[in-house]
């Protein structure tokens, strides 16, 4: 998916599907959103989107499985996995005693677990500690860079040896002279091609399909402009004696730079859209990959999708509360800024709820587990930003109606403008019919259009997240531009989030540094943020901290 033209074929694939709701469609992030009633209904939907050229993102996942004999047992749990809505294809080992599944990226794959133990046994992940969606956003980062740079330095020569003599006076007669031009011409013609069916090909390989469906794209813009100039300056160069007198023009430097160009905008596009997202992961990465659970009588570390609700957890100084629950024996200090944009840290004694993603300070305490995965409070707050990010702003209804018919329209202008210059135009009319039609593909080419807002939502709302800031409501972020002032109800949500002593204020005959130092000798005791507060500020001003004994800390 590249542009909004994508986005309204995808609309057009899934429309026609019974028990399939469509809620979104963004571009920018290339997500769609879809709620299906039934697990057949969603099979039809991926089915759909694959043939419509547009097949969705999977993941594997690893399961080991306890409590395997034979081939019985593999068929048995094969047929379970595989009843799951979100289980595309499930492969089962016998010898390795391994589960491999293929699962729509981003869906929940907490009930493969619940799956096999329906059917009498035991499963748990592997963790490979891999993020499917960031290494596939690395990888297309990596594959956009490297077709640019290739396709950079193929062009080059193409474009000094055919345009250079705009800018250097004598340097194009001087390459005539010392290489010939028909030399140069055909080195024209081999690295132009390079760039097209290098580099360049992406564009072919989305766009023709594309064209052949009959809704041609910004893709098939660029295939279809680029290949006309090439193959008009391929017939000039080989075969200049088919075309009229004066019309054996070549544009091969047109053909390399517009893809050039193109693939640029694609390479910072996919760098603006990583930088985005990375809002969210980042939201995501709050909650810890593994947990402290009492089994047995003893705290084993798992992984944080197999913990359930009911289970004990520890929770210990300096660590993240890996799900949401209630303390049960402790206390701590517990820093909720995360949720409630408060930088003090919250007191948590036994019977007080605590939230996944939030930091613990310097107590351990224990907790009770109360929701988990997508129930937790973190995981609310990650589906409202990312709906919020791929909700349709008023302004991007129009770009989408505009984009819609965009493509076409300029095919359509392209042929009147061929068809134009062939009957009115003065001679050689042939060549100049082609160059003008190939010019109004080419300046149509880029995808800016369709892609500038769902881009700009996207970088908006990731900014915001990275300084605190979410947006409950995708329209609120193109409602922002009629604010002219804010209120705040509260200073806490503006500060560190932390307190520290600025000042020290002590009576005439008292030394300032002395009282300081005898103040952090008791609080270097305690868990209070303020009295961490005054211990940092002791101990950056290199004081010597006396010690002290028999403390006793009063809740209050």
């Amino acid at each position: 998916m590249h542009c909004a033209g994508c986005a309204r074929r995808i609309e057009k694939a899934i429309a026609p599907l019974a028990g399939i709701e469509l809620d979104a469609v963004n571009p920018a992030s290339r997500e769609a959103r879809l709620r299906a009633e039934s697990g057949a209904a969603l099979r039809n939907a991926v089915t759909a989107l694959t043939e419509a050229g547009f097949p969705p993102a999977t993941q594997v996942l690893r399961l080991d499985i306890d409590g395997m004999h034979c081939a019985s047992c593999v068929g048995k749990i094969e047929r379970a996995l595989s009843e799951l809505p979100q289980v595309l294809e499930a492969r089962v080992d016998l010898a390795t005693r391994r589960a491999s599944l293929k699962i729509l990226e981003g869906a929940d794959p907490g009930p493969a677990i619940d799956a096999v133990r329906r059917v009498g046994y035991q499963a748990e992940f592997i963790d490979d500690k891999a993020d499917a969606g960031r290494a596939r956003e690395a990888a297309e980062r990596a594959s956009m860079k490297r077709r640019f740079l290739w396709a950079a330095v193929l062009t080059l020569p193409v474009f000094v040896t055919e345009m250079g003599g705009h800018l250097v006076p004598g340097l194009a007669a001087w390459l005539d002279a010392s290489l010939g031009r028909q030399t140069l011409l055909w080195g024209q013609l081999l690295l132009t091609s390079l760039v097209l069916f290098g580099p360049g090909l992406v564009f072919f390989r989305h766009g023709l399909p594309a064209l052949l469906r009959g809704g041609p794209d910004m893709n098939s813009l660029v295939m279809l402009g680029a290949s006309a100039a090439w193959g008009y300056s391929v017939i000039a160069t080989a075969v200049p004696a088919v075309l009229p007198e004066g019309t054996a023009n070549v544009y091969f430097e047109a053909a390399a730079v517009i893809v050039t160009l193109i693939l640029l905008g694609r390479w910072l596009e996919s760098i603006a859209r990583g930088r985005s997202s990375s809002a969210i992961r980042g939201l995501i990465e709050l909650a810890p990959e593994t947990a402290w659970v009492e089994r047995d009588g003893e705290a084993v570390e798992v992984a944080l999708n197999t913990i359930e609700v009911g289970n004990i957890v520890q929770v210990k100084p300096g660590a993240k509360v890996p799900v949401d629950g209630v303390v049960v024996d402790g206390g701590s200090w517990v820093d909720e800024s995360m949720i409630s944009g408060e930088p003090d840290p919250v007191r948590k004694q036994q019977g007080d709820k605590v939230v996944g993603g939030t930091l613990n300070r310097t107590g351990a305490f224990r907790m009770k587990t109360g929701a988990t995965g997508a129930d937790t409070v973190l995981a609310g707050i990650i589906e409202m930003v990312e709906q919020a990010q791929s909700n349709r702003l008023p302004v991007q209804a129009l770009v989408d109606r505009v984009t819609g018919v965009f493509v076409p329209v300029v095919m359509a202008i392209a042929g009147i403008t061929l068809l134009a210059w062939l009957w009115l135009g003065p001679q050689p009319a042939l060549g100049l019919a082609l160059v003008n039609a190939v010019a109004v593909l080419i300046i149509a080419c880029p995808c800016a259009m369709g892609l500038a807002t769902p881009v700009s939502i996207m970088v908006g709302m990731g900014r915001a997240a990275r300084s605190g800031v979410l947006f409950r409501k995708g329209d609120a972020l193109q409602r922002l531009r009629d604010v002219r002032r804010v209120a705040f109800d509260k200073t806490g949500t503006l500060t560190e989030g932390r307190p520290r002593v600025v000042e020290v204020t002590a009576a005439e005959d008292q030394d300032g540094d002395w009282l300081l130092a005898l103040a952090a000798a008791v609080e270097r005791h305690s868990e209070h943020p303020i009295a961490r507060a005054i211990v940092e500020a002791a101990q950056a001003r290199q004081l010597d901290i006396p010690d002290s004994s028999e403390f006793e800390s009063a809740t209050g």
